[in-house]
């Protein structure tokens, strides 16, 4: 990893996985200064691999990031392990903050700092996170078919949830928790042959390293192999409070969100974000095509002020008193009749 850091740059990227480096891909190779700042936690750690990527599937997270850094470096991107801690704004620009101390001055930024996950607080887990115990049918449920799969509710996509691994598996069993299905819900869960068990969970069971049941408040334990469980998600994004911009509710329920338009642009002007940080569900492909939109857009609004700036020079020192004559001649005319 390139460990030099620079005065200033043209883009400042925080956040290094897949939308991140896509994003300063994009903007290294149309010969922009950039660099990448990751606090290297990404979301993605425990799982084995990456899936639903074409031409990467299964491919390690961290080799996935290795390569995607060795190509931004290859640009001339920079590419720092830091953590910001703040940023604000500074001039035209702005001024990023890391909790090292150093810091580092920007035109533009791009947040792809994902996403966290909040589990709820039973026993089992964290500890078993990224292994048997998941939360996306797309990127684990191949892993895991034909398993018996549990499906514990604590959010509001609970039954969608056990409707996707039940494609992938005939043995679902769907745990009431602290979210009961409706009538409705329960006849489809029903209808699709989920068994629905009600009460609290208490635990998960483990033995040999594995999952091997779900132990309920009232002493019950079903046997289970696997454990679906849809986490709050929640943007990684306070260092962005001194610019106004904070994660709100997400409009699905399933946690909270940095807004933005469909190119990444936020309501701050300067700013873009890609990824989880802004896109809760975005699998890795999602992430990286959305951090290669925000890139070029990026660049696209540093070509418009450069234009901006290149034609107010070649006009000369007196353009804007020029202009200014002219308008005021104008209206001088049009008082008078002319």
């Amino acid at each position: 990893m390139t460990f030099q850091l620079s005065d200033s740059y043209d883009v400042a990227v925080v956040g290094g996985g897949a939308a991140g480096l896509n994003g300063a891909l994009m903007l290294a190779r149309s010969r922009r200064s950039v660099v990448v700042i990751d606090a290297g936690s990404p979301r993605n750690a425990p799982a084995d691999g990456v899936h639903g990527l074409l031409a990467r599937d299964g491919m390690p997270p961290a080799e996935l990031v290795a390569r995607g850094r060795e190509e931004v470096r290859g640009y001339g991107g920079h590419v720092v392990t830091g953590e910001v801690d703040a940023v604000t704004r500074a001039g035209d620009g702005f001024a990023v903050a890391l909790a090292d101390g150093r810091a580092v001055r920007a035109r533009r930024l791009l947040v792809t700092t994902g996403l966290v996950d909040e589990l709820p607080d039973v026993p089992g887990l964290r500890e078993r996170w990224g292994r048997d115990v998941v939360h996306c049918a797309y990127c684990h449920g191949w892993e895991v078919r034909d398993q018996a799969i549990g499906v514990l509710a604590s959010g509001p996509m609970a039954v969608h949830q056990a409707l996707m691994f039940r494609q992938l598996s005939a043995d679902v069993t769907f745990f009431s928790h602290t979210q009961p299905p409706t009538a409705e819900q329960a006849e489809q869960l029903a209808a699709r042959g989920v068994d629905v068990v009600a009460g609290e969970v208490a635990a998960l069971e483990i033995a040999g390293d594995r999952i091997v049941g779900v132990r309920l408040a009232d002493g019950r334990t079903v046997g289970r192999e696997v454990v679906a469980v849809a986490s709050r998600m929640v943007a990684r994004a306070g260092f962005l409070a001194a610019l106004g911009l904070e994660p709100v509710a997400h409009p699905s329920g399933m946690g909270e969100h940095v807004p933005a338009d469909a190119f990444g642009r936020t309501d701050v002007p300067g700013v873009w974000v890609a990824g989880n940080v802004t896109d809760l569900s975005a699998q890795v492909g999602a992430a990286a095509a959305a951090g290669a939109t925000a890139g070029a857009q990026i660049n696209a609004d540093l070509i418009a002020e450069e234009t901006r700036l290149a034609v107010e020079a070649h006009r000369g020192p007196f353009s804007h008193e020029s202009e200014a004559r002219v308008a005021e001649l104008v209206a001088g005319d049009r008082r008078h009749g002319g």
